[in-house]
């Protein structure tokens, strides 16, 4: 229920098309020019996916903070956290349904490749793709919870998710392959799940096999869960401790 309240509250949010659907679009039109001349076959369809990607990272990093700071503007973020229900069982849902809005950006991205660039839409493993978008939307949402927690603590967090937008984009290889980087800069795609929900969505349309990077999606979706619940219930308690829940 509390996923399903988030998920609709966040479609009526104009920031939230914004960046799920228009700012998706409109990084995927210029890579689509830049790509467009390529001859290697299936270039376009490449670039809807890392796009759509794009912007369910967007989505769940702004959005988990952002749900933090919107009730910490209406003062009920004490009234939440001290309420009966563990606030990691209130946040979680929250983080999960940011993470699922940006289903809009795949489909924007691919609908607005196809009619207007013609990028072909044939994915050669189609159950495959079934479960490898709704595996990275989990561990992305599972990240965003780990994210979150630093909001309950700082008040100036949103800075700090400003900050990552375009350094994971980067580091995950959505539109750039990891192999036109600095070699250093692959470890750092290893531990985040954007990049292997990435390389089981082209797997999955390629003809490759995507249940390698599917469980390495889903096992660091598991992971981030334990660490977002270990940092929220030391943060919420350090927050009470310090008297940063408001913004007085």
């Amino acid at each position: 229920m509390g996923w399903l309240f988030h998920l609709k509250g966040l479609t009526h949010s104009l920031f939230f098309v914004l960046v799920s659907v228009l700012q998706p679009v409109i990084f995927a039109s210029i890579a689509f020019f830049m790509f467009e001349s390529g001859s290697r076959e299936g270039t376009l369809l490449y670039v809807a996916l890392g796009a759509g990607l794009m912007g369910i990272w967007s989505a769940t990093l702004f959005g988990s903070g952002g749900a933090i700071q919107w009730q910490r503007w209406q003062g009920t973020l004490e009234l939440i956290v001290g309420a009966p229900p563990p606030f990691f069982a209130v946040l979680l849902p929250l983080t999960v349904a940011t993470s699922t809005i940006g289903v809009y950006s795949v489909v924007a991205t691919l609908v607005w490749g196809r009619v207007f660039f013609a990028a072909p839409l044939d994915f050669t493993h189609p159950a495959q793709l079934a479960v490898a978008l709704p595996a990275t939307i989990v561990s992305l949402g599972m990240l965003g919870l780990l994210l979150a927690s630093t909001f309950v603590l700082y008040r100036n967090a949103n800075a700090f998710s400003n900050l990552l937008e375009y350094p994971v984009w980067l580091a995950t290889g959505l539109l750039v392959p990891l192999t036109l980087l600095p070699a250093w800069v692959e470890p750092i795609g290893w531990i985040l799940s954007p990049t292997w929900g990435m390389r089981a969505i082209r797997e999955a349309a390629f003809g490759g096999n995507a249940w390698p990077e599917i469980a390495l999606c889903l096992g660091l979706g598991v992971v981030y869960l334990a660490l977002g619940a270990l940092a929220l219930r030391n943060f919420e308690r350090l927050a009470r401790s310090r008297a940063t829940l408001s913004l007085t």
